[in-house]
């Protein structure tokens, strides 16, 4: 896919859909080339299909991979409150022809993938008091 024909779709979509930003989609396309590596890599090389599932936790991988501390306000930013909304952008890739399906394939895949609460800012917090109490003996 061509990175100028992904652009054209990406503005497609935003002409008839606002909610998310344009560089959650960049970002979603980046998450399922390293969503599709992994499972090739754990397919003996062999490429296939990935589900809602497996794209959502790709997804979340690279963002906490490539964010770290500020994966959780990104997803704000760009729009995005739940896996289902991974799902949406998908679809609409699907309408403009950008990614492929199977008949199989739904929206429903990509429902209650994760919190992202959990996902993206948890794993960040500070652990709670037992890190706050001074050694004994101090």
């Amino acid at each position: 896919m061509k990175a100028m024909q992904f652009e054209q779709a990406v503005e497609a979509i935003l002409q008839r859909e606002k909610r998310y930003d344009p560089l959650a989609y960049l970002f979603l396309k980046e998450a399922l080339d390293f969503t599709l590596k992994r499972a090739a890599d754990a397919n003996d090389g062999q490429s296939r299909h990935v589900s809602g599932a497996e794209l959502c936790h790709g997804f979340r991988d690279l963002a906490v991979q490539e964010f770290g501390p500020m994966a959780g306000t990104l997803m704000i930013e760009w729009g995005l409150r739940e896996s289902r909304d991974i799902g949406e952008m998908v679809f609409h890739l699907i309408d403009e022809q950008m990614f492929g399906k199977q008949d199989s394939d739904s929206k429903d895949d990509f429902a209650d993938a994760y919190d992202f609460h959990e996902a993206f800012v948890k794993p960040f917090q500070p652990k709670k008091a037992a890190a706050l109490q001074p050694a004994p003996g101090l």
